[in-house]
């Protein structure tokens, strides 16, 4: 648990922001959990494990309402201002990312059922394999991201931040090998856009993983690095560091 909530003499307060820190770590594992399940049924070739995956998504979204019910109380009763209004923005803003990853993991699930389900043939095994490996490595920046907000460590939300430009390079070098599929049997056309709209779901969840290192950053620093340079932000934190 992060340590949001030091300093505060009200301890009502500081209980309704654990709880908000807890829906969150709540919601990322489910997450996690969700992209593994949904990428071990494409694996297994098993249509009935996806339709639990899918039947599993409805606690997430039940838990985001929740969340967002929770904040909108806390902000009314307690009217935050300066740096706890910013905790409770970013926690709601976490919360958002997470339960999209949720809906991504879902398209996954969504696509074993497409190919195991409905009596055509199924791509091979080899065209597949990208979806494989693109999901350990965003599983891994997920994972990363998680920690990151539950230590408040500056240091894991910006390497969740800069793996992102890895993923894009993948997903790209993805879309080339796909392509060469099609060139060799053009009856591979409907399998690869179906494995490309798969990967594009993985590339969504990493930049989800992204968002909340970002979010990490800004709750530490104050600095939102959304739309600025991951190295000259780095680079001013080194700085800032140095001189304390």
């Amino acid at each position: 648990m992060n340590d949001m909530t030091n300093g505060h003499i009200v301890k009502a307060y500081s209980a309704e922001l654990n709880h908000l820190n807890k829906l969150v770590l709540d919601m990322g594992t489910m997450g996690q959990d969700q992209l593994r399940r949904a990428v071990q049924t494409l694996k297994d070739e098993d249509p009935k494990a996806a339709g639990h995956v899918i039947d599993r998504d409805r606690k997430l979204n039940e838990i985001d309402v929740q969340a967002d019910e929770e904040i909108i109380r806390l902000i009314a009763k307690r009217q935050p201002m300066a740096k706890d209004l910013r905790d409770i923005l970013t926690v709601q803003k976490t919360i958002s990312d997470l339960e999209r990853v949720g809906d991504e993991a879902r398209k996954i699930a969504n696509l074993t059922i497409h190919f195991y389900d409905n009596g055509k043939n199924p791509p091979s095994k080899e065209i597949l394999h990208d979806i494989y490996d693109m999901s350990e490595y965003v599983d891994e920046m997920l994972g990363l991201s998680l920690v990151a907000f539950t230590e408040l460590d500056l240091d894991k939300a910006l390497e969740v931040i800069e793996m992102d430009k890895k993923l894009y390079e993948d997903f790209r070098g993805s879309l080339r090998r796909l392509s060469t599929f099609i060139m060799e049997d053009s009856r591979n056309v409907g399998s690869v856009v179906d494995i490309v709209l798969a990967l594009r779901a993985l590339e969504r969840i990493g930049g989800h993983a992204k968002n909340i290192g970002g979010f990490v950053v800004f709750l530490v620093t104050g600095k939102d690095v959304r739309h600025e340079d991951i190295h000259a932000i780095t680079a001013e934190i080194e700085a800032s560091r140095v001189a304390e």
